[in-house]
Formats: C-alpha cells, structure tokens, sequence
C-alpha cells in the first residue's frame, strides 16, 4: 500500500470520501469471491463518474466471506478520518440487491431528520447507492445476483468524538459520507451541509429556537447564556451565517440567536453573510460610524477608523466608556439577517467578550434566558 503523503494545511490536493473508500473496498471483496483471487489494488467509479485506483490495506477470504480495507487519503482537507481504514466484509448471495450493515466504528442514526431510518448505520444515500453499484458491477455473470456487505472503521468511535456527530443523533462511531466522492481542501460546501444538518435535526425535533454560533468558544458561551435550551439547539455555522439564517426560516424554526464576537459579529453587522478572513473585511468606518452615533469625540472616531483589529476597536471602546457600541453591532446584525432570512425568523444576537462577559444584546430588552451578564469560562 502506498504512504499517505503529509498533508499541507496551505495545500489544495484533493482527496477521497468515505463513502468512495467503502465503495473500493466492498468492490474489492465482491471481486475476491466472485473470482476467486486476492488484489492489491482496486479501480472504482466514483460517484462523479471518475475511475480511480486505490491501493488494499487488507485482502482477505475466510470462506465465503471476503474482507478487504482502504485507506482514506483526505487530500490537504483537515478531516479528522484522514487515514481512516474504511473496511468492507462481503458475503454473497442468488437474491437480487445489496443489504450494506453497520460494524464497529460506523455511526448508529438514533435521532429523525438526517434522511435516514432510526437504527440504520449512518451510511447516506449517495455512497450507499455507490457501494451497490460497484458490488453489483463485480457479479455480472457470477452467478449471484446480490450480497451483504458490512461496512467498520477501527478507531471510528474516537474519531467520531472530534465531529458533532452525537449531537446529531449518531452514535458509535463516524458516518460514511460523500455526494461526489472528492474531499475538496478546507471544504466550504461540507462544512455548509454539516450546518444545514444540524437545523434539519433541531427541526425535526420540534426545536424552536436555536443558537446560532461563529465557533467552540462562542457556542461554550452561548449554552451558558440559555443553559435552558436542549444541546441540539446550539449549532456551530462558523463563517455561514447566511446558510444558517436561511436554512433556519426555511424549516420554519421560530427564533434564532446569534452569539459571537465582534470579529464575526462586526462582519454581518456589515452585512456580510459570509464571514471567513479571506472573504471579507471588518469595516472600521462602520464601527466608527456607531461609536460616533454614541457621542463619541472625533479624536475617538478617527482612533477607531485607525484600528488594526475589531478587538482593538472594542478595547478603544472600553476604555472610553461606550458601553453601547456592542449593542449597536448587535442591533445591525439582527437587522441584516432577519433581511437575508427574507423576514420569516426572528432574529436575536448577543456580543460577547474573549473571556464570555456579555457585552451587548439586540434587542436591548430581552431578557430572555439571558439571567446573567457573564457566561462562566468554560
């Protein structure tokens, strides 16, 4: 088997899913029984149409049955199933169609809303309907028409503690995922599904109100401000507030309250929906502009347009005693997403330090859940 090659966080090589990594290695064990021969290698049809070869980590037949593993190279993509074997066991049989199970190390779907049946293995649709295809694909004149393929991943359930995947309802290990069988570096489409996901699960759970985070720290504070709220109700849309918002109206959730820092939150006070560092900029005429509307001297104003950072903003802020420029920000952001939810999702939005002290809220009175002014650090 070929090394995997260290993966270049600048980097832009392209990897595989895990569902093309099941794929091959289910393919691989059809190949075994149907022709009675190891391989040490496997050319697969990804879900886009691509062939591609990947090399065995493990080729094995125990009577009729046949184990064979790939393993996963995620490209320059921080996945935490980088280097994942992805292990397929086949057994054949004369009935029509392929009954794909969950081993040790592939999620459990416990919770409604993920497009899956509660109690299967958190295999999706599209590396499902692979897997079939490529088995099937090994039977042609075999003389078999279908097979049972069971699908581990040794060390899936640690990996698993790395992804919201409990949160979500699946539980025991990792999903077998992937819509094109290609892990394309820092995905933004991936981590757009993860977002629309989590809403789908809240949703189904009749959730509604969610909390809509920019990241770890942000949600650690959050479920300290509305410690009330079920864990599913917490969602992490990083730089996607747009998705988020939109997703959220869209399945008719019925509030949503945004916590973050000034960083982010200045950004969609701006009205950016987007919010990553190389897509958009603070903009330091924008947090003038409020501090100005605050009565803040000119001096003060031009400090602020000076700035290097949003912190910076917020420290020159402190120390001038303009309390009201987070809720100033905040009351942007509530105004830009509720637009962008097309008015169908009210929209709250907290502002909070590096340490969780509450520095700002839109609107002003809501009391909420909100009890205290400083979320404890987690």
């Amino acid at each position: 088997m070929a090394e995997l090659r260290p993966r270049d966080p600048k980097g832009q090589r392209e990897g595989f899913t895990t569902g093309a990594c099941a794929a091959a290695a289910a393919k691989a064990a059809a190949r075994v029984l149907a022709r009675g021969a190891a391989v040490d290698a496997i050319e697969t049809t990804l879900p886009n149409g691509q062939r591609v070869t990947f090399p065995l980590k493990r080729c094995d037949r125990d009577g009729p049955r046949a184990t064979c593993s790939v393993i996963k190279d995620a490209g320059d993509d921080p996945d935490c199933t980088h280097g994942a074997e992805l292990v397929a066991e086949v057994e054949l049989r004369r009935e029509p169609g392929v009954e794909i199970r969950g081993g040790a190390g592939v999620a459990v779907v416990t919770k409604p809303g993920l497009g899956l049946p509660v109690g299967a293995p958190a295999v999706n649709p599209v590396p499902r309907r692979n897997i079939t295809e490529m088995v099937l694909e090994e039977l042609e004149g075999s003389g078999f028409a279908g097979a049972t393929v069971t699908l581990s991943v040794p060390q899936g359930e640690e990996m698993a503690k790395q992804t919201i995947n409990a949160r979500l309802g699946l539980i025991g290990g990792i999903s077998i995922l992937g819509t094109s069988g290609i892990v394309k570096p820092y995905s933004t489409a991936a981590f757009r599904a993860s977002v629309v996901q989590a809403i789908d699960v809240a949703a189904e759970r009749g959730i509604a109100t969610l909390a809509l985070t920019t990241g770890g720290k942000s949600e650690a504070y959050a479920m300290k401000l509305y410690p009330e709220l079920p864990e599913e109700a917490f969602i992490q849309v990083g730089d996607f507030i747009g998705t988020g918002v939109r997703h959220a109206a869209r399945r008719r959730i019925t509030r949503a309250i945004i916590v973050g820092m000034i960083g982010k939150l200045s950004k969609m006070a701006d009205g950016k929906m987007m919010t990553h560092a190389a897509g958009s900029e603070v903009s330091m005429e924008l947090l003038a502009q409020i501090a100005e509307e605050l009565g803040a001297r000119p001096e003060i104003a031009a400090e602020i347009r000076q700035a290097n950072t949003a912190r910076h903003v917020l420290e020159l802020c402190q120390r001038e005693g303009l309390t009201g420029v987070a809720g100033g920000i905040c009351r942007r952001v509530v105004e830009h997403t509720s637009r962008h939810a097309g008015g169908a999702l009210e929209v709250h939005a907290c502002l909070v330090d590096f340490n969780g002290a509450l520095l700002g809220r839109y609107p002003a009175g809501d009391a909420g859940a909100i009890g205290a002014e400083r979320a404890e650090e987690p």
